[in-house]
């Protein structure tokens, strides 16, 4: 099972968008590789493409997700059943699925949304994104297997927010009152903050741009040099 795989190690979220330099479905395959040996225990993969490329290059459970702007909502991680649909022809374990309390692509409700996916996929374990204390406990009662905290931040009720803001709260009391599994997941950008991650009980730590954007790495160094 794929919670039991990644418990307590390093999830690295392998993704590329269109507009980025590294955007291939064959660099991706080879990013998960790089990173499989530098002791990764999960990948997190964006299309069905990506994933499956990355199979053919690791034998590390995969988190896949669709990304997608729709008109009508500003949800656009795994929203709506076209993605979900393009996911099922993948034989990645989990899907994670934006569970915030936005408004979804054509007024659709979370948890009418999670019961077209469970009757769709349901031999696959879903991932609730959230950007709140709120949304993951929701997630938990719609029967999410886990939550992340992949969006603080990144939604307009959270904006500026950082998982580790005054000592990792939130995260803290979303471990403290949830019985399933948490994963730390938003900006998690250096070890030492995934060390604590850990250490305050997260299942596991997802990284991604931090690993594997590489213009994102770069312009860390020169921001740092240049000022």
């Amino acid at each position: 099972m794929i919670l039991e795989k990644i418990q307590g190690g390093l999830v690295v979220s392998c993704q590329a968008l269109e507009d980025e330099p590294l955007h291939s479905s064959f660099i991706m395959g080879r990013m998960a590789r790089a990173a499989m040996e530098g002791g990764a225990i999960g990948i997190r993969a964006n299309s069905a493409a990506d994933i499956n490329e990355i199979r053919k290059n690791t034998n590390l459970p995969v988190i896949g997700i669709v990304k997608k702007d729709y008109a009508d909502s500003s949800i656009f991680i795994t929203a709506t059943m076209k993605e979900i649909e393009e996911l099922a022809t993948t034989d990645c374990e989990m899907i994670a699925i934006d569970a915030t309390s936005r408004k979804r692509p054509n007024n659709e409700t979370l948890e009418e949304f999670v019961e077209k996916v469970r009757r769709k996929v349901p031999t696959k374990l879903l991932m609730a994104d959230v950007a709140t204390f709120e949304e993951a406990v929701q997630a938990e009662k719609l029967g999410f297997d886990c939550v992340s905290t992949t969006l603080i931040g990144y939604t307009e009720q959270t904006d500026g927010q950082k998982i580790d803001q005054e000592d990792y709260q939130i995260l803290k009391e979303i471990v403290e009152a949830l019985k399933i599994p948490v994963i730390a997941e938003g900006n998690v950008d250096t070890s030492e903050k995934a060390k604590r991650c850990l250490d305050l009980g997260a299942h596991s730590v997802v990284v991604g741009s931090a690993i594997t954007r590489p213009q994102i790495i770069t312009k860390r160094f020169t921001d740092y040099i240049n000022n």
